[in-house]
Formats: structure tokens, sequence, C-alpha cells
């Protein structure tokens, strides 16, 4: 999958979730396989915006390849689970991004 089609299908999984207990959250997200694979989430006033850029004060940077990325936002591989085995790698603040897995599970 090319990143202009994963942020559409995440800006439309975004419609459906809930964010009004998160106060700020940033985390870029980049696609190792793709070029350009970076995109950002940003969570802000209670909206979840996507966009394809670079964030520069992220709380946290994701590294993923596009297949792991695509099973993990759809709820086929456990985030924790990609973390543990290597497939995920994580530039920043844990917590944060502990905090964006439970976002995308919704």
């Amino acid at each position: 999958m090319a990143l202009p089609e994963i942020i559409t299908k995440l800006r439309k999984m975004a419609e459906g979730i809930d964010v009004s207990n998160v106060d700020f959250l940033a985390v870029q997200v980049n696609l190792k396989d793709l070029d350009p694979g970076t995109f950002y989430v940003e969570v802000k006033d209670h909206k979840i915006n996507i966009e394809p850029y670079e964030y520069i004060d992220r709380n946290c940077a994701i590294t993923i390849n596009s297949k792991d990325f695509t099973k993990l936002i759809d709820g086929k591989l456990d985030p924790i689970a990609a973390f543990t085995l290597g497939k995920l790698k994580v530039d920043g603040d844990l917590g944060k991004a502990l905090e964006f897995s439970k976002i995308v599970k919704k």
C-alpha cells in the first residue's frame, strides 16, 4: 500500500475515534520501506490530524515497515508484540507511543 492510501485509510478511521480524553499527542510514523514514507498523527484540541510531513516537536517517532503498519491499524498485529519482536521501533516517549497504540486499536 502506498503512502497516500495509508493516509486516506487512517483519516477515515480517525473519523470514528473518540479522543476527547487526549490533551495532546504528536507521533511521527516512518515507514522504512516507502519513499516518501513519513507522516504524522497529531491529536490537538480533541481532533485528529494526519498529514504527510515530518513533525519536528513530536512526542515520539515510530519506525516500522508498511506491511506491518497496515497489520497494526487493521488490528492484526499487536503493537506491544511488534515492539517486543523488533518490528516496531520507538524514538522518544514510550508512554506516548503506547497512548498512540491505544488510539489506533479503537
